[in-house]
């Protein structure tokens, strides 16, 4: 049954590598994957392979704990990177890759143009990690990003995509290579990209008060900043924002119910009985109310939960992007 099960993950480390190839998302040698084989060992390719003609010799089998490589093939250089993924969180597949658009785009500058809602929903803000070496020497700094985005660039180098399955790293990496695509169209139509969506609305609020996360006086100063806000009241007439929205911390018994009616909230309720409950983590929270992890992104990439429909609550994507945004205004200690 282990046998079975390990030359399985082989056969699909070698199509994910040919997909990467065939799609010009890996060239020549560049390029490794890795996969969890079980709680102690990963599936990781050898060095000096081709993604796009990987046999099933390239594929190695290494011991977390001990390092131990099991075979003659010698891991990709970037294990290291790879083995701290896998002791930092329970994802079950790694992709790093060389994406030639991907690269270029990020070679010049530090941040993605969204110029789509896809590009906003489900890629967000991805982290840009300064690369200077050939080969990751700082895995620590990428296992830091990783925490708000499951997608990471590594500038002048390539990605790194962190998933359950090599199907949703796979749909990470080919959206950032659409988008940077996109971007470079428009690019080319106009000189001066502008998206009003991109224009954040900022408050000076001038208080250094800093509040317990999740308390009550926390939510209500969110609260109080929402109520006050005159774009999130203009969008939530315009498309008749009212809709009782609940928040949760995992592991405790506090929970907030945010009711809106046409983009104010007329009563907060201490409970999460609510048709959208959005709940994660503390850990998880944390980055949100620090602004280093988007809300939707973080839902689309599974670090948050919602209970309900993601399609009915994105109609109010422009209102609650700015509400998510309204978080990080908020001092938390």
């Amino acid at each position: 049954m282990i046998f079975s099960r390990e030359r399985a993950l082989k056969k699909e480390i070698i199509q994910v590598g040919k997909h990467l190839y065939r799609n010009r998302l890996a060239v020549a040698k560049s390029g490794n994957l890795s996969a969890r084989l079980d709680a102690e060992n990963i599936l990781i390719t050898a060095t000096g392979t081709s993604l796009g003609d990987l046999k099933y010799k390239d594929i190695v089998k290494v011991n977390l704990s001990s390092e131990k490589v099991c075979g003659e093939a010698k891991p990709s250089s970037e294990l290291p990177l790879h083995a701290l993924v896998y002791k930092n969180f329970d994802s079950k597949v790694v992709i790093h890759a060389h994406p030639p658009l991907i690269n270029g785009y990020f070679a010049v500058t530090s941040d993605l143009k969204a110029l789509t809602f896809e590009t906003k929903f489900y890629l967000g803000n991805i982290p840009v990690i300064e690369q200077d070496t050939p080969t990751v020497t700082k895995p620590g700094a990428v296992i830091s990003a990783l925490k708000s985005n499951s997608l990471v660039i590594l500038k002048n180098h390539g990605i790194v995509a962190i998933a359950d399955k090599f199907g949703d790293a796979l749909n990470l990496t080919e959206a950032l290579e659409e988008a940077v695509r996109s971007a470079a169209l428009a690019r080319i139509f106009q000189k001066d990209i502008l998206d009003d969506l991109d224009k954040v609305l900022k408050e000076d609020l001038a208080k250094d008060v800093a509040y317990t996360m999740f308390s009550p006086e926390h939510i209500q100063a969110i609260v109080d900043l929402v109520n006050k806000d005159e774009f999130i009241a203009q969008k939530g007439k315009e498309q008749d924002l009212t809709v009782k929205l609940a928040i949760k911390l995992d592991g405790s018994d506090k929970a907030y119910k945010f009711n809106f009616e046409k983009g104010k909230i007329v009563k907060l309720d201490f409970d999460s009985e609510a048709p959208f409950v959005i709940s994660a983590p503390a850990n998880v929270w944390e980055q949100v109310f620090l602004g280093k992890l988007d809300s939707f992104v973080a839902v689309t990439q599974g670090k948050m939960k919602l209970q309900g429909q993601l399609g009915q609550l994105s109609k109010w994507y422009v209102p609650f992007t700015r509400l998510f945004g309204i978080f990080k205004e908020v001092k938390i200690k």
